[in-house]
């Protein structure tokens, strides 16, 4: 809802109001508080948490200081490019250079300024990206990413104010004035704002807004955040923003079911396959897991089996998503390939031809009827399996930006003190499913916030008269 400033009863304010306490929101505080000004995040859950907490926490990102320590090269202009070729024919290369020009100093600054350790994965390739440019905090979860966030957030004197859901803003010819919070009790109250940014995320969790623009995903499984309803894109509409690739979504085809679990793609990364309820494989895996999320829905009866062995589910120890599935009883054991056609409901000649096949493939590291190249060792017993399902991560579509992260109108519409960042703002991940590289969700949560929150405080720091 978008309402007259006159309207406005507003009895405390900030320089400048984010709405929503995630990745993006954190640390466009941080980069607000840096500026010297005050920052307030408005929080609608009791605990921050967000789309990060639920995320595997790996923030792709190039020429770092972590990917230096460890000896790998990389450069941003490289980034863009891995970003351009996965988006494919809806790409946006301007975005795509700028989100990749701005997460790399944004996870150095983290470190250096806020003491958040980062590493890079660098035991496999996650699809689509060249070299080894997933970081993660030492706990590698989007929870442990979100802990650390907070801490720096509180250390930086970060006011948050949690329970408070916006409800409404306050705007008149391009420019906001404020919001109005609704608390748990009904009450409403009024907040002037200097600027604001929205860091409230996509719209995954309205599913009339799901039905309209990315209809394929309708009966996907939602994993998101329930507070991703779409308030930035509604906002945006009604001032008069510009929006594109509403159609745009991170999916991901292998979450336990119905254990709810993510199960890391590593697995089939390095090895491991997809069979449908027929016992065959149905895809190339290797394509990545947003686009395996349809392929996997599209199957009888939405879910297929996940089929590793004893050396992949050791590496899959070492994600907490992982140990969760396996200590909720997701992940299936069998010593041999009888058992295993027996344990999952498959018939065993079938599932026999399709594992010898895979074996063949990985013995002279052929290339399939789907084009995957299988690089990795054969599967060997004992077997393991978890029956997965499709599900829709997060939007990647949203309002347009500049390169200071400042949302654009559509037509005539100017706004001079509104931004946006992560899922409420355009992603890099073109038109659809297939075109998100993994990482892209913090990719532009992260290096958009900071870049919002350092906009946003130059702007309203030029607004305030010279001291005398």
């Amino acid at each position: 809802m978008i309402l007259a400033p006159a309207e406005m009863r507003a009895e405390a304010g900030a320089p400048i109001v984010i709405i929503g306490g995630g990745a993006c929101g954190l640390v466009a505080a941080l980069a607000v508080r840096e500026a010297g000004l005050d920052a307030l995040v408005v929080e609608r859950d009791r605990t921050p948490s967000g789309s990060t907490a639920l995320s595997s926490g790996l923030v792709p990102a190039a020429g770092t200081t972590a990917q230096a320590r460890q000896g790998i090269a990389d450069d941003p202009a490289a980034f863009a490019a891995d970003i351009v070729a996965k988006a494919g024919p809806g790409a946006d290369p301007v975005g795509a250079s700028r989100a990749a020009a701005a997460i790399g100093p944004a996870l150095d600054w983290l470190e250096r300024r806020h003491a958040i350790p980062f590493h890079v994965l660098d035991g496999f390739l996650y699809p689509g990206h060249r070299t080894h440019r997933m970081h993660a905090v030492p706990e590698r979860t989007g929870a442990a990413l979100m802990a650390r966030l907070l801490a720096a957030a509180d250390a930086a004197g970060v006011t948050i104010l949690t329970e408070a859901r916006a409800a409404a803003l306050f705007a008149e010819h391009g420019r906001i004035h404020g919001l109005r919070i609704a608390r748990p009790d009904g009450t409403m109250e009024d907040i002037e704002a200097g600027a604001l940014i929205l860091a409230c995320n996509g719209f995954g969790g309205a599913p009339d807004l799901v039905r309209a623009h990315i209809p394929e995903a309708v009966d996907a499984l939602w994993f998101g955040h329930p507070g991703n309803q779409g308030d930035a894109l509604r906002w945006g509409q009604a001032l008069g923003a510009a929006t594109a690739d509403l159609g745009a979504w991170q999916g991901h085809g292998n979450v336990a079911h119905p254990h709810g679990a993510l199960i890391t793609w590593a697995l089939l990364m390095e090895g491991g396959i997809q069979v449908s309820a027929q016992g065959e494989r149905f895809h190339n895996e290797h394509d990545g897991y947003s686009e395996a999320a349809l392929r996997v829905l599209r199957q009888p009866g939405g879910t297929v089996w996940t089929v590793f062995d004893d050396r992949l589910h050791t590496l899959g120890l070492g994600f907490e998503d992982y140990r969760q599935a396996h200590d909720a009883g997701a992940i299936r054991t069998a010593p041999d390939l009888p058992a295993l056609a027996a344990n999952l409901g498959l018939t065993q000649d079938t599932l026999t031809a399709t594992l010898a096949e895979a074996a063949d493939l990985a013995a002279r590291q052929g290339i399939d009827r789907f084009g995957r190249r299988f690089t990795a060792q054969a599967l060997c017993p004992p077997y393991r399996a978890v029956r997965v399902t499709g599900a829709l991560f997060h939007t990647q579509g949203g309002l347009v930006v500049d390169d200071t992260a400042r949302v654009l109108g559509a037509g005539d519409a100017q706004f001079s003190n509104l931004f946006a960042g992560g899922g409420a703002a355009r992603g890099v991940s073109g038109a659809g499913s297939d075109g998100y590289l993994s990482g892209n969700g913090l990719l532009t949560a992260i290096g958009y916030g900071r870049v919002a929150g350092y906009a946003a405080a130059r702007g309203v720091m030029a607004l305030e008269p010279a001291e005398e």
